[in-house]
């Protein structure tokens, strides 16, 4: 009786650990790596070619821009189970990491390094207004002089009256 139930409780754990891994790890042929980092920091990848995971054996490094050094995979145990390290560049942003496996497939991943990414620098910025007012085009003919404001000059003694209202 406790023989059975050890079975069906290791049996439920197995059960468990399957339904709870990652959809982008089966997708991905049973790798990890990991996800979010710090720049700097430590990066792990893990690849499990046994024990039914459907992962290729890895025929080379892991790797990314986003690495200081490719991630050598060494054997970790029994059931096929690889992995490795490296370091995080300082450049924030997205990567993608890939390896080459025995299938001739690259699985890929993403992870993320945490921290502002510097400005784009491959947008060229826009011009800035000018400063200065633009100077009118010159041309070949002299300007014109100004209209007189008044269209007849008068002639004679201004009119002022008789000098009765004074």
């Amino acid at each position: 009786m406790v023989k059975k139930t050890l079975i069906g409780l290791m049996a439920a754990s197995a059960v468990t650990l399957a339904l709870s891994a990652p959809a982008s790890a089966a997708d991905e042929g049973g790798w990890s790596l990991t996800s979010k980092v710090e720049p700097g920091g430590r990066i792990d990848a893990d690849v499990y070619t046994g024990l039914g995971h459907s992962a290729c054996t890895p025929t080379g490094p892991v790797t990314s821009a986003g690495f200081t050094a490719p991630i050598k995979m060494v054997g970790m145990g029994n059931w096929g189970h690889m992995g490795g390290s490296t370091t995080a560049i300082g450049r924030p942003g997205k990567y993608t990491a890939s390896y080459p496996c025995s299938e001739g497939r690259s699985p890929t991943l993403t992870f993320t390094i945490l921290g502002t990414p510097p400005p784009d620098t491959t947008t060229k910025p826009k011009p800035k207004p000018p400063t200065t007012k633009p100077k009118p085009p010159t041309s070949s003919k002299a300007p014109k002089p100004a209209k007189p404001q008044v269209a007849v000059k008068p002639a004679g003694a201004p009119q002022t009256g008789d000098g009765s209202l004074s």
